[in-house]
């Protein structure tokens, strides 16, 4: 996937306002609308304007863009960074009417990859309006150690806005927020209330934090499962051994069986984060070698080779 320059798009500048990105979206759009326009490619053309207005004009996806489209280049390789957006609070305002692509608009996979689940869940807002403040998202990080046990958190979020210039701008709020033992990432939070004003008398909207991992040095998460790799020497494996082990919630002694292979899990049943049903704590062995940075390790090794008839190719053979 290449990562997408909106701002080549429409050849202006990151530090264009508001309005000058909607006066040039209009101005191009008229250019290249498939109904009028003679140019050869204005349908595509059309479709990348309308995806790119789509995130310049709103500050809230504009400010997150801004945020991460600066470590990139218009053509370049491009993945997501994982949690790229965290600590920005969106609020799935509606699309200003005129030369959108609408709803049911066909996005690029780079649109979707960083939008399409903000975009999809602002439509359906907008499909029930009512008096109650819209709501508001947003995905913050927390540490894996927090979902082990629960703990109390001060987080910023911060809220894009415009300044008198019609620059984006952004806002920042703290809150405290309490992190319940057993969540996952995926699972929100709601703070009720903490969303956008009602319309007259009507209640706030509230605000919904979607719960992500940070990474971690040594655990890595799939669901509430936790998978630690575990760095053997070949004669603990060879021979096995009982190992004091580190999980979130402390460490533990485990068993390795001898003969254990590199990439063999070892289950430690319930250790996952303590959801309910609790996850497990998955161990893989990594077989590591000492080095023969001596004369003496040198011979170790060639002692242990003459000791064993062992050959690891075997099975290519033939």
């Amino acid at each position: 996937m290449q990562f997408k320059d909106y701002y080549q798009i429409f050849a202006l500048p990151r530090s264009a306002t508001q309005d000058e990105i909607k006066r040039t979206y209009r101005k191009l759009a008229r250019k290249y609308h498939p109904d009028v326009s003679k140019e050869p490619d204005a349908e595509a053309r059309f479709k990348e304007l309308g995806e790119a207005y789509e995130v310049l004009k709103d500050p809230e996806k504009r400010a997150a863009y801004d945020q991460m489209g600066s470590q990139w280049k218009a053509g370049q390789d491009f993945k997501s960074p994982p949690g790229w957006d965290a600590g920005f609070e969106f609020s799935g305002r509606g699309r200003e009417p005129g030369f959108g692509t609408g709803d049911g608009a066909d996005y690029s996979d780079f649109f979707e990859a960083l939008f399409g689940q903000q975009t999809r869940r602002a439509h359906a807002q907008r499909a029930a309006m009512h008096a109650k403040g819209q709501d508001h998202h947003a995905k913050i990080l927390i540490d894996l150690e927090d979902a082990y046990h629960g703990a109390q958190r001060s987080i910023a979020l911060r809220i894009p806005g415009l300044d008198t210039q019609g620059h984006v701008v952004t806002a920042e709020r703290q809150l405290d927020v309490s992190i319940p033992k057993g969540i996952r990432a995926g699972q929100h939070l709601r703070l009720t209330g903490q969303g956008e004003p009602g319309l007259g008398n009507g209640p706030a909207g509230d605000l919904y934090l979607e719960i992500a991992f940070k990474p971690h040095a040594h655990f890595r998460v799939d669901a509430q499962d936790v998978y630690l790799d575990l760095p053997l020497a070949p004669w603990e494996a060879a021979l096995g051994a009982t190992l004091a082990v580190p999980t979130p919630a402390g460490s533990v002694q485990l068993t390795i069986p001898p003969g254990t292979a590199a990439g063999r899990k070892l289950r430690l049943k319930g250790k996952g984060i303590p959801a309910k049903p609790p996850g497990d704590l998955y161990v893989v062995p990594l077989i590591v070698l000492p080095p023969a940075d001596s004369v003496a390790a040198q011979d170790a090794w060639r002692t242990l080779a003459k000791a064993f008839t062992f050959n690891p190719r075997a099975h290519l053979k033939g």
